[in-house]
């Protein structure tokens, strides 16, 4: 996998995702702000097995279907830090899913004998959001969004 990238206009927000490729680890930028954001770094040891892609829902057969994070990732940060808690939270199922759509993309190439660790930079625009209960329905379209661009880049 060479640097690949995207851009997308998400809600009037231009979405900009790279996708380089190191010896060591894989980067991964996704940026609103035009800057590197946070870095959050997950690795899985090369024996725990990812989980499956779970079936398309009957009732909503155009969802993105996405591999679930194992349980076992490790999420460490390397620089910055999200201004809350809710925040954080946000930016850890960013790092989690893309970490996952990565190894899954390697594991299906049988190329890589070992998994890289993946380094995610995220930078994204506040949402006018409580916090409360989980991500808003901006949250989750902009998170979709942005998975599934990510799988676009992992195929080409």
């Amino acid at each position: 996998m060479a640097s690949k990238q995207i851009a997308k206009d998400l809600n009037g927000i231009n979405t900009e995702v790279v996708i380089q490729t190191f010896a060591d680890r894989i980067l991964v930028l996704v940026t609103q702000l035009g800057k590197v954001g946070n870095l959050i770094q997950a690795s899985l040891p090369a024996t725990t097995p990812l989980l499956p892609v779970p079936a398309p829902d009957p009732e909503n057969p155009n969802a993105l279907l996405l591999p679930p994070p194992p349980p076992a990732i490790q999420l460490v940060p390397l620089l910055g830090n999200a201004p809350s808690e809710h925040i954080q939270t946000l930016h850890n199922l960013f790092v989690s899913q893309i970490a996952t759509l990565v190894w899954e993309s390697e594991s299906e190439s049988m190329m890589q004998p070992t998994r890289k660790s993946v380094v995610v930079g995220i930078a994204l625009r506040k949402h006018n959001s409580s916090g409360i209960g989980g991500l808003d329905d901006s949250e989750r379209a902009t998170f979709s969004a942005v998975m599934g661009m990510v799988q676009d880049l992992l195929k080409q």
